[in-house]
């Protein structure tokens, strides 16, 4: 499979003697978008071989793991059922209108009930009520999807510094443990508090050339500010790319201030992952009264 990977320019870029590249992960499916289309698939296949035709997984409101997991069980012939954080807002945002489009069952659930999702009480209870199903933890992080992310990289990935934006740590678990022992690898996450993550993610991986930058979070998850919207909307414009206001934005504006920065040192290069997400961005537009790129 080959994906498209394309050097950025950038004044700054220049003046620091970096170089980036961009890997567009997010073009290899229309829907099933970038890093979901990596961890979803030994998820499918493992679904197929327990004889299951149900897939069952999380998410909230927005969640471009719910939008991915929807389009690719009806695309291999399987049922879904995404179980959703909160109460249900009608009309139903993009997001759950185009999973429910695709076949998808929603079931909404309180946040203090969605926290025990991982319980095997809750999971019981799950089974109870809509019989068997072949479970996708939220984000769609598991071992199997580990695997499919370390499938991200290939032999011409060189560069010394591989970065991505990290939700629930399945993709950036997979990019450590395909990278080599010369490359470091950047994740930054999109919440404020990945205790959580950072065990989860030791837990997953063989190496420690990886670290967390949390400083681009802004106000926290899916928070967004008109200097984050007018970045994205720029880069866009510039070079016909265009990024998610919740992962792969904040990624890339930390990334080019921390060239300014020096972090990265002189000659060094920069490999961004563009992990899709950007059917979130419709939703985002309508709910904020903002515009970014489709």
């Amino acid at each position: 499979m080959k994906i498209e990977t394309k050097e950025i320019s950038f004044p700054v870029l220049k003046e620091k003697e970096v170089r980036l590249f961009i890997k567009r992960i997010d073009k290899i499916h229309p829907f099933v978008s970038g890093n979901k289309w990596f961890k979803l698939k030994y998820n499918l296949l493992e679904a197929k071989k327990q004889g299951l035709n149900t897939l069952l997984t999380f998410g909230g409101a927005y969640s471009n793991h719910i939008a991915a997991t929807a389009f690719a069980a009806q695309e291999k012939g399987l049922k879904s059922i995404g179980i959703i954080r909160g109460e249900e807002h009608l009309p139903l945002n993009t997001t759950l209108r185009f999973a429910i489009e695709n076949g998808m069952k929603l079931h909404y659930v309180s946040r203090s009930d969605y926290r025990e999702k991982t319980s095997a009480n809750f999971l019981e209870k799950l089974k109870a009520q809509f019989g068997d199903f072949y479970l996708i933890p939220e984000g769609g992080s598991n071992k199997l999807a580990i695997k499919g992310a370390a499938e991200i990289l290939d032999s011409i990935d060189n560069q010394d510094y591989i970065c991505c934006a990290v939700g629930t740590g399945g993709t950036i678990a997979g990019i450590i443990n395909a990278s080599n022992n010369k490359q470091t690898v950047i994740g930054f996450p999109a919440i404020k508090g990945f205790e959580q993550l950072k065990k989860d993610v030791r837990d997953w991986t063989n190496t420690v050339n990886y670290k967390f930058i949390n400083d681009y979070v802004g106000n926290g998850y899916a928070k967004i500010n008109i200097d984050l919207v007018d970045f994205i909307n720029e880069f866009d414009a510039t070079h016909n790319i265009p990024l998610d206001g919740i992962y792969t934005g904040k990624m890339m504006l930390g990334i080019l201030d921390l060239v300014a920065k020096d972090y990265f040192p002189k000659a060094s290069s920069i490999l961004a992952i563009h992990s899709g997400g950007l059917q979130g961005n419709k939703g985002m537009s309508e709910r904020l009264g903002i515009k970014l790129p489709l």
